[in-house]
């Protein structure tokens, strides 16, 4: 199998990473694995697309942190790649993060990838589905049973309205990921409400949300892989990110602490409900945010934490992940590279 791994940019991967993980399994898996930046991608005269890519000389590694040395160091073997020949492309860039400083970078893979795949390139997730994803505002398409309660505005007044209304409340941009000006608005905030506005605002629409307390105990990720709970003997690849002080954010990078994670009724609920947008939109491996009985939010572009999953259950889900695309690539050969994508991302 060949398969690319689309990345915001190959040389500011870290070994932890998620994309990591799933690129070094690949390689140990006898997969030949080619890593591009969202930069890297060109449309040429003769119809094609290609771009310039960065893959590994050995064929097994014993660790990631290995692996990514290789593959951003000197021994990283560089090509001109032909995408049209991949199996699959995997697009595992973030578009927020590049939202302010590369804007024209935050579309350019799910563009790229929605020409690939008249070739028959599995593109996962589905390049479309992705493109409708593109903002928090997607959440807002999924069930109200298990959204919080949402204002989405830049009306300072419905702002305030809404925070008094609720009494507390949570700002946060459309735009944007990693907890990045994240605040919780309580009674007392409301007379200084207009800075947190104008933090929030600054980049875009201003989403208002009920503060669930739960919270207070952190969030939930569950991955989902092909509409359904990622379970492997037994074992969910979940965990829990719990809150670190005064930080109302659980985000890892945030501040937040990781923790095992009990998949109950209640989350399988939550992920049954969600189940067929998902498969819908064609959205392969996705991570959903859980607190309490609600969502927070649903990544779909690169939900990280497969080895923080690893960790406390001793599973290793990228091999799970790898083979599911290997599959997929399977059938596309049975039919001769001649299947929706939509269906296949899912299937």
């Amino acid at each position: 199998m060949k398969i690319g791994f689309v990345v915001n940019d190959v040389l500011t991967e870290e070994a932890g990473y998620s994309t990591t993980r799933l690129g070094c399994e690949a390689v140990n898996q006898g997969h030949e694995v080619f890593v591009i930046g969202v930069g890297d991608f060109a449309y040429d005269p003769d119809e094609s697309i290609r771009a310039r890519a960065r893959s590994v000389p050995q064929k097994k590694y014993g660790n990631h942190e290995a692996y990514l040395k290789d593959l951003q160091g000197q021994k990283s073997v560089k090509s001109r790649v032909t995408v049209d020949d991949l199996d699959v492309l995997m697009l595992r860039n973030v578009p927020s993060d590049d939202y302010l400083k590369r804007p024209w970078a935050s579309s350019s893979a799910a563009e790229f990838g929605r020409v690939a795949m008249r070739h028959g390139v599995i593109v996962v997730n589905d390049p479309n589905g992705l493109s409708k994803a593109s903002t928090k505002m997607y959440f807002q398409l999924f069930p109200e049973e298990v959204r919080p309660r949402t204002l989405i505005t830049r009306d300072r007044d419905e702002i305030k309205d809404f925070a008094k209304s609720e009494g507390r409340c949570v700002l946060k941009p459309l735009q944007g990921s990693g907890g990045a000006s994240v605040f919780l608005v309580t009674e007392s905030d409301i007379p200084n409400l207009n800075q947190m506005i104008d933090a929030v605002s600054r980049d875009g629409f201003v989403i208002a949300q009920e503060y669930l307390p739960a919270a207070a105990d952190g969030d939930m990720r569950l991955f989902i892989m092909n509409g359904r709970p990622l379970q492997v003997k037994g074992k969910y690849a979940a965990f829990r990110r719990v809150r670190s002080g005064g930080d109302m954010r659980s985000n890892i990078h945030a501040g937040g602490k990781l923790a095992a994670a009990e998949i109950g009724e209640l989350e399988l609920k939550i992920a049954e409900i969600v189940r067929p947008k998902l498969v819908q939109d064609g959205m392969f491996l996705v991570g959903l945010d859980i607190v309490g009985d609600k969502l927070m939010e649903i990544n779909v572009f690169s939900p990280g934490g497969l080895g923080s999953a690893q960790k406390f259950t001793k599973i290793n889900f990228n091999k799970y992940v790898i083979a599911a695309l290997e599959r997929k690539v399977n059938y596309m050969q049975y039919y001769g590279r001649n299947f929706d994508n939509v269906d296949m991302c899912t299937l």
